[in-house]
């Protein structure tokens, strides 16, 4: 018994060696292999944390005209554990930033780590609190988005929130370019969360967001704005839209949607609220932000005949001699849909029927390719797909379904009716039907720039394909001339410019509303485009034709802006002598 407790003793002794070697060597380890680590958690726990927001980077426009800038504003904040004049801290605050006491009360009392009390304070009522030196009281400097042109492409540059982050338009589309990196504010406290007054801060700077330049220009967005106002005004109509665009490449000049909102009030709506519902305030306000030149469809009307005319003549099914005879009707399936003009055109040419804009001409090339090829057509035109510009929330094309598509759909499809397409489709179509037949992406985003202006890339789009034969562009180009030059779309003829182009008329759904939409769409110059306009006036009241109403705005519009793009007026030749493409 006697060796027995020896050994028992024995192996108590060398156990507890043996746990007392294993601790040290652990303890070793964590003090000198890991001491880096817990060293950093032990700061952490006295550590507290303030945010500084990054600048947002700038919008430019083509020119370097700056449309969404800064304004340096701030945050204050309250801590609990360090205040220590809780009144007077409730006080001052309630005064400068005309804030009810019992809301400031309840974030000063609240035992928290940091209380946030209000965001964008204008920078001088920030200075002044930081004066004051209130105990307990953070001032930082923020950043608050400032839109020098207040409504001005609204509804394409969009907006930021309260914490800097874009919301629609282009600020969403380009946020991750444009946000930056947010910095930081570490502070030393005690185990009560009370700074150590000779600790000092660390900062972690903020790297500022990039600079998105832009296809817009301003004065040529100016320019459509007010053409668009005046005849909203005058026609007492609900809302006109305009896009200008480059139809060689798709940069859109000036994209507008009136009735516009104020960038740097958006959450204001233009009608008392009063008896509205949150909800209902709210759909209110989605409404105004909508850009519908993307976000709605509608039915095109007669300015579709462009399409109609494109795939016909591609797959010879009609060419600009081929005659025909109107009688102000045509019966489809015993369904008789009428032209625009009772009596009918009587006989005419290819050309003139487009001069006249006559739905029988076009229902009778659209018979003659049928179904299947239109619909071919439709789809190799890129009339089924989005056309990807850059802004959020693109609609698509509502058509039949093929397989469901009559003879009487397909003769409405072929005037521009019984389906829906976006402005910016039209747009972008018609400026690749016309271009030499390529195939563009709408875009507004150019390059990414650094704070100073220097260039950081090219936005670049997708190769677009060849859609149209360059011989039938140019043939459609001619056609549409003449319609400017001697038919519906006189109302947009500039002399000295040789300008194409093509009206329309269309009645809303249901047609029982008497409700309609006036449009045209025109180039400049005929024979090699560079800049193309649309215009879609939404319930004019009185006169609606679109050739009466809405052609002048493009006119209007063109008068201004081709000089400023460098396009001289030249002496244009007869056309009645020009030789006719083929």
């Amino acid at each position: 018994m006697h060796t027995f407790h020896k050994r028992k003793i024995l192996l108590v002794f060398v156990g507890s060696a043996l746990l007392l070697m294993i601790l040290t060597i652990r303890l070793g380890w964590l003090m000198l292999g890991k001491s880096g680590y817990y060293g950093k958690k032990a700061q952490d726990l006295h550590e507290r944390e303030r945010s500084i927001k990054a600048e947002r980077g700038e919008i430019w426009d083509r020119n370097g005209t700056v449309l969404a800038a800064n304004q340096t504003v701030c945050t204050i904040s309250v801590i609990h554990s360090q205040i220590t004049d809780p009144e007077n801290v409730i006080h001052v605050l309630a005064e400068e930033l005309g804030m009810d006491e019992k809301k400031i009360r309840a974030r000063v009392e609240k035992r928290s780590s940091i209380e946030r009390i209000r965001t964008n304070v204008p920078k001088e009522t920030g200075d002044r609190i930081r004066q004051m030196e209130l105990a307990g009281v953070k001032v930082d400097e923020d950043y608050k988005r400032f839109y020098p042109y207040g409504d001005l492409a609204s509804t394409v540059i969009g907006f930021t929130g309260g914490d800097n982050q874009g919301i629609v338009g282009l600020e969403v589309t380009y946020d991750e370019v444009l946000q930056g990196k947010p910095g930081k504010i570490l502070t030393m406290t005690d185990a009560r969360g009370v700074e150590l007054p000779d600790a000092g801060e660390r900062r972690q700077e903020p790297e500022s967001g990039h600079t998105l330049q832009t296809s817009l220009d301003v004065n040529i967005q100016m320019y459509a704005t007010q053409a668009a106002l005046q005849v909203m005004e005058k026609k007492q109509a609900d809302g006109v839209s305009i896009l200008i665009m480059k139809p060689e490449n798709g940069e859109i000049l000036a994209m507008v949607n009136v009735p516009e909102y104020d960038l740097n009030d958006p959450f204001t709506l233009p009608v008392a609220t009063e008896g509205m519902s949150e909800s209902e305030i709210q759909d209110a306000r989605n409404q105004m932000w909508r850009n519908d030149c993307i976000n709605d469809t509608y039915e095109p009307g007669s300015t579709f005949k462009i399409i109609t005319a494109s795939a016909g003549l591609e797959e010879g099914v009609v060419s600009l001699q081929d005659t025909f005879f109107c009688p102000g009707y045509k019966i489809v399936d015993d369904r008789r849909i009428r032209c625009h003009k009772v009596g009918g055109h009587g006989s005419e040419n290819f050309v003139q029927a487009a001069q006249n804009s006559c739905n029988p001409v076009f229902i009778e090339v659209g018979l003659r390719l049928g179904v299947e090829r239109y619909y071919h057509y439709f789809k190799q035109f890129g009339l089924l797909k989005k056309t990807g510009i850059d802004l959020p929330g693109e609609a698509g094309t509502i058509m039949h379904n093929p397989e469901k598509m009559g003879q009487v759909e397909l003769a409405t499809v072929a005037f521009g009716q019984s389906f829906q397409i976006t402005p910016v489709q039209l747009a972008a179509t018609v400026s690749s039907l016309i271009n030499g037949g390529k195939r563009i992406t709408p875009h507004l985003g150019v390059s990414i720039r650094d704070g100073e202006g220097a260039l950081l890339g090219q936005l670049e789009y997708p190769e677009g394909k060849q859609i149209l034969s360059g011989e039938t562009s140019q043939k459609l180009r001619y056609v549409l001339e003449q319609v400017v030059d001697g038919g519906s779309g006189k109302n947009a003829y500039i002399e000295g410019y040789r300008i194409g182009g093509k009206t329309a008329t269309s009645e809303t759904l249901p047609r029982s509303a008497n409700q309609y939409i006036s449009s045209f769409i025109g180039f400049a110059p005929a024979d090699d485009p560079q800049v193309l306009g649309l215009c879609i006036i939404h319930n004019p009241q009185g006169v609606y034709y679109g050739g009466t109403i809405a052609a002048p705005v493009i006119r209007d519009i063109f008068s201004n802006i081709l000089p400023y793009l460098g396009m001289e007026k030249e002496v244009v030749e007869d056309t009645a002598e020009t030789t006719a493409v083929e």
